[in-house]
């Protein structure tokens, strides 16, 4: 019996691209707020008070332009979009294989949070979006 080899197969010139022209998606440390404020709406569609929450506490920024996680300003345990506080929520968020330092597991514990607490844990930054509550949203 005589081992056979596949045919090596070479796309024609006109359909060849180069690794440098294949599009790729843009990593999630270098999205920009108008990225994460469409990420945000569209995870929160559904509970419009946490869209204003968002913006109030971080006008949608999640990722500084150095790669790292947003800190607040006035406590700088507050971390990301959402601003959960590591201390009292990193031990949590953790147990639940969340790292609040991603966009994605940001969002998660903060709709975690809110199953749980409602708007209670973002009751500092009341003043900016308390109008959607008022709204019925």
């Amino acid at each position: 019996m005589v081992a056979r080899t596949a045919p090596q197969l070479t796309p024609p010139a006109e359909l060849s691209v180069s690794p440098e022209e294949v599009p790729q998606p843009v990593p999630a440390r270098q999205r920009t707020p108008v990225d994460t404020e469409a990420i945000v709406r569209a995870y929160f569609a559904d509970i419009p008070v946490m869209i204003d929450i968002a913006y109030c506490e971080s006008r949608f920024t999640h990722y500084l332009p150095s790669g790292s996680a947003l800190r607040g300003h006035i406590v700088p345990t507050d971390i990301g979009v959402m601003q959960i506080n590591e201390y009292y929520h990193g031990d949590a968020a953790r147990r639940l294989g969340l790292d609040l330092h991603t966009l994605e597991d940001n969002l998660a514990y903060a709709r975690y949070l809110y199953t749980r607490q409602g708007t209670q844990p973002w009751y500092p930054s009341e003043h900016c979006w308390r109008r959607t509550l008022a709204a019925g949203s």
